[in-house]
């Protein structure tokens, strides 16, 4: 029924646009429309160069400017692969995320665990120049959060990090990125994970207490 009514209002709003637009002549529409088909017909080859013209810009944009970025994240403040530091360099997620295994929170690196590699390791790189000009004014670095949860959603890391869940079942396979195209998690996820674990579903108890 609201589908019908919508329908009926567009449709009412259009014909008093039209007879607006018409000065109380809506057959001029139609004669318009014959006259717009007319001069197509003529000028169809310069027309046709502008739309296959429009078309190979758009397809360039999409291909080297869309694309590229289409499966990744956010850009970050300092470029950080994962790829490179939990992959080829096996960096224990621990040591970058220090409170996962003691707190509801995993902790974001603070600019001092950057620089305890990084103060020996490519030291005079411009990325890392801009994480030593953090330190020094005490600013954090402003990652930008790709993991999403709900606000009325309680998730305890340390409490699925003790059974022994691994990280890649809710991050994905992280080594193998360079940017995290990151998650927005849904209520459905949990569950079935839950199901499958034989992990308790009661509401309060398991995520919104």
């Amino acid at each position: 029924m609201e589908i019908l009514l919508t329908t009926i209002g567009i449709l009412t709003l259009a014909t008093i646009v039209i007879i607006v637009g018409t000065g109380g002549q809506p057959l001029k529409v139609v004669s318009g429309f014959r006259e717009t088909v007319k001069a197509i017909t003529a000028n169809w080859q310069p027309l046709a160069l502008t739309a296959f013209t429009v078309v190979m810009v758009l397809a360039f944009v999409y291909t080297f400017y869309v694309y590229p970025k289409a499966g990744v994240g956010p850009e970050q403040p300092i470029p950080f692969s994962h790829r490179l530091h939990a992959g080829h360099k096996a960096i224990d997620c621990n040591f970058c995320h220090p409170y996962v295994e003691r707190s509801l929170h995993p902790g974001l690196p603070p600019v001092e665990k950057c620089l305890f590699c990084h103060n020996h390791i490519i030291t005079g790189h411009p990325e890392i120049q801009k994480e030593i000009a953090y330190y020094k004014s005490g600013t954090p670095t402003p990652w930008k959060k790709v993991f999403y949860l709900a606000e009325h959603v309680v998730f305890n890391h340390k409490r699925h990090i003790k059974k022994e869940i691994a990280c890649e079942s809710c991050h994905g396979e992280v080594r193998a990125q360079d940017r995290l195209k990151g998650e927005r998690f849904k209520m459905g996820f949990c569950i079935e994970c839950h199901r499958e674990k034989k992990a308790p579903l009661d509401c309060w108890i398991a995520c919104h207490s």
